[in-house]
């Protein structure tokens, strides 16, 4: 519950017989960028950006309350 969890493994296997320069599809993903922008989604958010969601929702709640 409180473990980091490991990620996914990606499967990425090509036959012996295909030849992804005949692909049409290959070369269809490789124009449009869809390989690279998988890449580029996978970076993390900042732990900082939490920890002000958090204080931010504390307050509101405080604020509601009557408490600040």
């Amino acid at each position: 519950m409180f473990f980091k969890k490991s990620p996914h493994r990606i499967f990425d296997y090509t036959s012996r017989f295909y030849k992804p320069e005949e692909d049409k599809d290959e070369k269809r993903k490789k124009k449009l960028g869809f390989r690279r922008q998988m890449k580029l989604n996978r970076k993390k958010k900042s732990p900082v950006i939490w920890l002000l969601l958090v204080i931010i929702a504390v307050y509101i709640y405080l604020k509601l309350t009557g408490m600040a």
